[in-house]
């Protein structure tokens, strides 16, 4: 039953040949990679009013310098990111360009940054989603965890259906985002130019503001430039490219570097001009569209794109996660289990994993977007610095033709990530020092796993690991629970076998039915022998744990192994477990671990 759901919801399984036709074109690319950064349009200009709105109204204006500001930012991410996907193009981004030219360490701080940053995606990105229909619609906003929680697990299973069919279902919502802004941006500067919009609405540029300071600008500038997230997905996600997998990759980052630019731009400037002022429950889009459009259809269609966009945002997350755990995993950080691809060809753990611990987070944040963005934004600028840093010392050491442009570009880039990253330790600490204490954790599980995989490897090693102990003989131990099929099966087994010696063991929990087996076993295998282990206190693998250490032992001085041989019926049908006590699992599962002991289940199938 089970695999007929799974085929339903997430198609039928792939060919391993079939993985290059899960390549991504440019236009497909462009909407599932680059919705990230595009829909933090609707945030990122909200998050410098928040700031500027702690002086004043008045000071609205400098959103247009600090926008510019961002754009420079954005454009050095862009042109950087451009180099580092040429210069390593099996993907890998911030991590392995870290690792190859700051050393270990300094990978794994932009490895964990951004595995987090990539759960922060999903969570920030739905959560800000669910904001936008509950601004449009007031009366569910009680539901907004639940809302967010059901979109996660929609776009998760998308992805569980394979990379091509999810970008064929959520490239029409993007476009559709994408024109719809245009469109309101468009409407919106028209209006101004022709006059239809108040100048009393916002302060002029370069009206003098009590109370601004450099401190507070450079704190709204920092804020901004969380609509810079999702820039890096690009360089992470190359393999997910149809080749020439790098030129594609570049094409496609500089298309979302130019839209990114002009709507950041277009939003900036409308909110400027109309004086919108940010509101709890109601967004800067959509008190600009309302403002534009009244409560007309466009007006419901651009907070309907928007709300989109931003849940498909999210989309970014599922296709760099998997890939950057790839390479984690295969530098073994993480468990391998990261690199096997699923039914459809996605690396569908990666995108479970995603799923869950996106939940987790939007539950304990309780959806609210406003408290995940800084952390989500300082996550991001910590692996763009050392992004940046590594790509600045790989041009000084290799000096290749061009490297002085490239080296200016790259430290640009480097110069203002770093003075971002740390105007949000500086001005938001009380929101963003979890990063002060899960990232070292992140990275000490990394060394930790890392350890424990050199560790396997070097017991494994033929050429290290100790030499097997000789084996004269096996004694084969025999918990039995009655004389049925099942024991009589399990018996045969045995004495095919031709071991040294066969001992069935049955705990009775009182002394009669001691007596009775005893005699019955007799009377049935006499030339089986029977030991009779009374538990007063009702237990099984207590005191058959304490036999087979006292055989085990004794075994041992003769170099003979023991071998505990596990009787098992099978029903039918699955559900008929659940009618069982399943004590052949619970010993089985108990006696794993004993050194030098091997167990064998040996199972009896039911017919009815």
């Amino acid at each position: 039953m089970s695999s007929y759901v799974k085929r339903f919801l997430i198609g039928r399984p792939l060919k391993s040949h079939e993985a290059g036709e899960q390549k991504l074109n440019k236009t497909k690319a462009l909407a599932i990679l680059s919705s990230d950064a595009l829909s933090s349009v609707a945030y990122g200009p909200e998050q410098i009013l928040l700031v500027l709105m702690t002086v004043s109204a008045a000071a609205f204006w400098y959103s247009i310098p600090i926008a510019v500001g961002v754009l420079v930012l954005l454009i050095a991410l862009i042109l950087s990111y451009r180099q580092i996907i040429f210069a390593y193009p099996h993907g890998g981004g911030a991590y392995v360009v870290s690792k190859e030219n700051l050393g270990k360490y300094a990978g794994l701080v932009a490895g964990g940054s951004l595995l987090v940053d990539y759960i922060l995606t999903v969570a920030v990105s739905v959560s800000a989603g669910t904001d936008a229909i509950t601004s449009a619609f007031p009366s569910l906003h009680p539901y907004n965890v639940p809302i967010a929680i059901g979109f996660v697990l929609i776009i998760t299973l998308l992805n569980l259906r394979g990379v091509t069919e999810s970008a064929s279902v959520l490239a029409y919502p993007v476009y559709l985002f994408v024109l719809a802004l245009f469109i309101l941006i468009g409407v919106g500067l028209y209006r101004i130019a022709t006059g239809q919009v108040s100048p009393e609405l916002h302060t002029s540029v370069g009206t003098p503001v009590a109370g601004i300071s450099l401190f507070l600008l450079l704190r709204a500038f920092s804020s901004g430039s969380s609509a810079l997230t999702g820039v890096e997905a690009i360089s992470n996600a190359i393999p997910n490219f149809k080749s020439p997998a790098p030129n594609n990759a570049a094409k496609t980052l500089m298309a979302m570097g130019g839209l990114l630019a002009l709507l950041f731009s277009g939003i900036v400037l409308l909110a400027y001009y109309y004086g919108v002022t940010p509101r709890a429950e109601v967004t800067v889009v959509s008190q600009i569209a309302e403002e534009t459009f009244g409560r007309s259809w466009m007006y419901f269609f651009i907070q309907g794109t928007t709300a989109l966009i931003l849940i498909l945002a999210a989309n970014t997350g599922y296709s760099a996660f998997p890939l950057l755990a790839v390479n984690l995993a295969k530098d073994k950080f993480i468990p391998r289990m990261f690199t096997v691809r699923g039914d459809r060809l996605g690396y569908s753990n990666g995108i479970i994993s995603l799923g869950v611990l996106s939940i987790l987070l939007i539950i304990a944040f309780e959806g609210q977007t406003e408290h995940l963005i800084p952390l989500y934004a300082v996550g991001v600028f910590i692996p763009f610095t050392l992004s940046q840093t590594g790509m600045m010392l790989k041009w000084i050491r290799q000096k290749p033709e061009g490297w002085l442009l490239k080296l200016i570009i790259n430290t640009t880039g480097a110069v203002i990530s770093f003075i971002v990253a740390m105007m949000f330790f500086l001005t938001k600490f009380a929101q963003v020092w979890p990063v002060l204490i899960f990232l070292p954790l992140i990275i000490l599980l990394f060394y930790r796993i890392r350890k424990h995989y050199d560790a396997v490897a070097d017991q494994l090693r033929l050429t290290t690991c100790e030499p097997p102990l000789p084996i004269e003989g096996n004694v084969v131990i025999l918990p039995v629970a009655g004389i049925t099929h099942v024991v009589e099966n399990s018996l045969n087994y045995a004495k095919s076998l031709s071991p040294h010696q066969i001992i069935a063991v049955y705990v009775p929990f009182e002394r009669e039915e001691e007596v009775v087996f005893e005699k019955k076993w007799e009377a049935w295998q006499p030339d089986i022998r029977l030991v009779t282990l009374y538990s007063p206190y009702r237990s099984i693998i207590h005191p058959l744990s304490k036999f087979i250490d006292t055989v085990q032992r004794k075994a041992q001085e003769s170099d003979y192994q023991v071998t505990v041989m596990i009787p098992q019926f099978i029903p039918k049908k699955g559900w008929h477990n659940i009618l069982h006590n399943q004590s052949s699992l619970l010993i089985r599962a108990h006696l794993l671990y004993r050194r030098n002991v091997i167990v064998t289940t040996v199972p009896y199938h039911l017919k009815k």
